[in-house]
């Protein structure tokens, strides 16, 4: 009997630092287990499956109640959208951006265009915020979400940095804070962005967050002089994400009150990389263009954003040309193609623009 006992307590005394150990190196938000005795690990409402790999940077759970009832029925939507991996692509309309011919529509048709991409499509969730945005969504798209934003006018083709404007690109920082807090990956991107090959080739697997770029740095994806474009960006949830999202909304009461998200993540990015401890690798502008930092190389582009180019007509106007080259350069013969070249580089509409900016 003493000897199952001092064999009992030697065993309980190897196992507990290797228990401790293991909670407090998880990078887990609301990981829950069942029972220690039958190793069952519940994710939300659902238990893992069979071959999972859960990684300690994962944050699997639910979100907190609170944001679940400030976001109805948004659990219960992320996995008819999600990836196999958990991963969901977000993006955001308002009545304008959705009228037809516009922004939604050049958007979508830009994924069956692309090569390869039509599937995507359907793990696309499309936020509107406001009652036209959704229905014109619902109209087109499987997955739509209806996040109102009444705080100001945000119905109509808001120029760039005005209050609506302001309180649209705010608007997508606290949605994107649940997800985060469900367990799931998003990758936003605006819906000013063409796509037209599978981004997630160029995702870092080893960083928090990759995000595209006004202008990349010649030091490389890790160097943080790049300027940062808030309008595509993917985000792994973990622990070090989740609270880079509140702190990235808190520091908007540090700055002057017409400052927009994109200013303010570039004035904090040297702090969530030192105090929060969180990976940020920049996306190339020659795989992820823009209207700010031009590249012809059709051949090599993933997506093109209407940055740097103000106004909901010129956005339209110039996109429609991109997509009208893009379906030139699909046309084109294998040989053809290895010496394509578009122009790019000189946005028929958003030229006046980039002198004002």
């Amino acid at each position: 009997m003493g000897g199952h006992y001092h064999l009992t307590s030697f065993l309980l005394g190897a196992l507990l630092p290797t228990v401790l150990l293991f909670f407090l190196a998880s990078d887990r938000v609301s990981v829950r287990l069942s029972s220690l005795g039958d190793g069952a690990l519940a994710i939300g409402t659902g238990r893992a499956p069979a071959g999972a790999n859960l990684t300690s940077d994962v944050v699997v759970g639910a979100a907190p109640t609170a944001e679940k009832e400030k976001f109805p029925g948004l659990a219960e939507l992320l996995p008819d959208v999600a990836t196999g991996d958990r991963t969901v692509i977000i993006t955001s309309v308002n009545e304008a951006w959705a009228r037809p011919g516009y922004l939604l529509d050049l958007f979508r048709e830009s994924f069956k265009n692309g090569e390869g991409i039509a599937h995507l499509l359907q793990h696309v969730l499309i936020v509107a915020v406001d009652a036209g945005g959704f229905d014109r969504c619902k109209a087109v798209h499987p997955h739509c979400f209806l996040l109102e934003v009444k705080s100001a006018n945000i119905s109509s083709a808001n120029r760039f940095m005005s209050k609506g404007y302001l309180e649209l690109v705010w608007a997508k920082l606290s949605f994107q804070q649940p997800v985060l807090e469900l367990g799931y990956n998003f990758l936003f991107t605006d819906v000013d962005v063409m796509w037209f090959r599978d981004p997630f080739r160029h995702i870092s697997l080893y960083a928090d967050m990759t995000i595209s770029s006004d202008h990349f740095s010649e030091g490389g994806a890790d160097d943080m002089r790049s300027s940062p474009n808030t309008g595509f960006y993917y985000v792994k949830s973990t622990n070090r994400t989740v609270e880079m999202l509140r702190y990235w909304q808190a520091a908007r009461a540090r700055f002057p009150p017409e400052n927009h998200d994109q200013n303010i993540f570039d004035g904090i990015k040297r702090e969530l990389a030192g105090k929060l401890q969180v990976k940020i690798v920049f996306l190339e502008t020659a795989l992820f263009g823009g209207f700010c930092e031009y590249h012809d190389d059709v051949g090599r582009v993933c997506t093109m954003h209407a940055n740097c180019c103000v106004g909901l007509e010129n956005k339209v106007h110039d996109l429609k040309n991109v997509i009208a080259d893009w379906k030139k350069y699909m046309s084109l013969t294998p040989q053809e193609k290895k010496s394509a070249k578009f122009r790019w580089t000189s946005p028929a509409k958003c030229k006046a623009s980039l002198k004002r900016h």
